[in-house]
C-alpha cells in the first residue's frame, strides 16, 4: 500500500502507532491473567482496569488543552516516558494502590486499544499530514497499522513459553517489554519535525482557548460516544481473555491465537472503510457495518461450544472497526480546522470516561461465565448507539459530501 500523497511525519505517526498498538497487543491479553496470578481478586482487577482507563480520559483532559500552545511533540515525548513509568511499576508491584496510581499517571491499556492523550493528539495531526481527499484513507491506513500490529502483539504472548520460562516470569518477560516498547516510541516521537504542531493563531484566537464554533457539535459527539465506550468497556480484550480463561478454561497460547485473529480481522476490515464510505458515505458506514457486528456480538456467549463462540467473535471483528477510520475522519472534517485538537480531546475523554465505569462491575459480570453477560450488555447497549448517532448525524454531511447524495 502506497501513499506518496503522505508526510514524512505521517509516516511516522503510523510507526509510532504500530509500536504502541503491538505493546497493547500483548499487556491486554495477559493483563487480566498476570493480576490474578498475584493475588488480586476480580473486583480489585476491575478497578484496576477502570484507574486504567479513567487515567487515560483525565491525562488527556489534560495534555489535549494545553498541546496547541505547549507543544503536541513534547506532550506526545511526556507521554511515552509515562507508558514506561506504568510498566515498570507493574513489573515489580503487587500492590493494588501502586499498581491503581501507575495506571492513572501512565498509560496502561486492558482493552488492547488507545488509552490516554497519544491517539488523540496524533488524530488532530493526520489531517496535517495529507489533503481532505485522502483523509478517510490515510486514518483508514493509519488504524490498519496498528490493528495489525495488535494482532501480533497479542501472538507474543507465546514468547514466554518459547524461552521456558514459568507462566509468572513469562508475565514479567512481557510486561518489562512493555516498558522497552514505551522508550522506543519515545525516541519515535523525538523525530517528528515542527510540522505537527498546531496552525500559528492571532492574539485575539489565542485568547479564544478550546471549543468556539464546534461546541455543540462536539457535545452531542461526546455524549454518543460516550455511551459506546460505556457499552466497550464491557468487552476490553483484557476481560473478554479472562472470560475465556473463566468460561472454557483456555491458556495464554490459545487466547494468544484468538485475539491474534480478532486484531487481524479487525486490520482487514479497515481496507474496506476507505471505499464504502465513497460509496455509501462516512456517517452511513459507520453505522451499518457496525449495526451487524454488534449482533454477533449478542450471539457470542450463545453459543453452544468454544468453536463456534470463537467463530462469532472472528465474525464480529470482521465488521466491527470499519466505523473507527470513518469515525475519526468524519469528527475531523465536521470541526473547524483550528478546533481540532481540542475536538479530539474531548471526544476521546468522553470515550475514555465512558469505558472506565464499566469494568467495574467486573465482578458481578464475570461471577457466572456462562451467562455471557459481558457480550450481551455491551452488544445491546452499542444497537442503540448505532440507531440514535443516525437518527441525529444523518443530516450532518462532512465537507467532500456536500455536493453527493448517499
Amino acid at each position: 500500500m502506497r501513499f506518496p500523497f503522505l508526510s514524512r511525519d505521517g509516516w511516522l505517526l503510523f510507526a509510532t502507532s504500530g509500536v504502541r498498538s503491538f505493546a497493547y497487543g500483548f499487556l491486554s491479553v495477559v493483563l487480566g491473567l498476570y493480576l490474578d496470578a498475584v493475588g488480586l481478586s476480580a473486583m480489585a482487577i476491575g478497578w484496576i482496569f477502570t484507574a486504567a482507563l479513567a487515567g487515560g480520559a483525565v491525562m488527556t483532559l489534560v495534555v489535549t488543552s494545553i498541546a496547541d500552545s505547549f507543544g503536541r511533540k513534547s506532550l506526545l515525548i511526556v507521554g511515552a516516558l509515562l507508558m514506561a513509568f506504568a510498566g515498570c511499576v507493574f513489573a515489580v508491584s503487587a500492590n493494588p494502590i501502586w499498581l491503581g496510581v501507575a495506571a492513572i499517571f501512565g498509560t496502561i491499556s486492558p482493552s488492547g486499544k488507545e488509552v490516554g492523550p497519544f491517539l488523540s493528539l496524533e488524530q488532530a495531526v493526520l489531517p496535517q499530514t495529507t489533503s481532505d481527499q485522502h483523509r478517510t484513507a490515510v486514518f483508514s491506513a493509519y488504524n490498519l497499522v496498528g490493528s495489525f500490529a495488535g494482532a501480533l502483539g497479542a501472538l507474543a504472548v507465546s514468547l514466554p513459553e518459547f524461552f521456558a520460562l514459568s507462566p509468572i516470569a513469562g508475565y514479567h518477560f512481557l510486561v518489562w517489554g512493555y516498558v522497552v516498547l514505551a522508550l522506543l516510541l519515545a525516541i519515535l516521537f523525538a523525530l517528528l519535525s515542527p510540522d505537527v504542531e498546531a496552525p500559528r493563531k492571532s492574539a485575539s484566537a489565542t485568547r479564544r482557548r478550546g471549543l468556539q464554533q464546534s461546541r455543540g457539535m462536539v457535545a452531542k459527539l461526546a455524549g454518543l460516544f460516550a455511551l459506546d465506550a460505556f457499552a466497550g468497556g464491557f468487552i476490553v480484550q483484557s476481560i473478554v481473555a479472562y472470560w475465556f480463561y473463566l468460561r472454557y478454561q483456555l491458556d495464554l497460547n490459545a487466547l494468544g491465537g484468538i485475539f491474534f485473529g480478532t486484531n487481524l480481522l479487525a486490520a482487514l476490515s479497515f481496507l474496506g472503510a476507505p471505499a464504502i464510505s465513497r460509496r455509501f458515505g462516512l456517517l452511513n458506514t459507520m453505522v451499518f457495518t457496525h449495526l451487524p457486528s454488534n449482533v454477533l456480538l449478542l450471539l457470542v456467549p450463545l453459543m453452544p461450544n468454544l468453536e463456534l463462540a470463537v467463530g462469532m467473535l472472528l465474525l464480529r471483528h470482521l465488521l466491527s472497526q470499519m466505523d473507527v477510520p470513518t469515525r475519526q475522519s468524519y469528527t475531523m472534517a465536521v470541526v473547524n480546522a483550528d478546533e481540532r485538537a481540542a475536538a479530539a480531546g474531548i471526544l476521546s475523554v468522553a470515550r475514555n470516561a465512558g469505558a472506565a465505569v464499566a469494568p467495574l462491575f467486573t465482578g458481578a459480570i464475570l461471577a457466572r461465565p456462562a451467562l455471557g453477560l459481558p457480550f450481551l450488555v455491551a452488544g445491546g447497549l452499542k444497537i442503540i448507539y448505532d440507531l440514535w448517532i443516525y437518527s441525529v448525524f444523518r443530516s450532518v454531511k462532512p465537507p467532500e459530501e456536500t455536493s453527493a447524495k448517499y
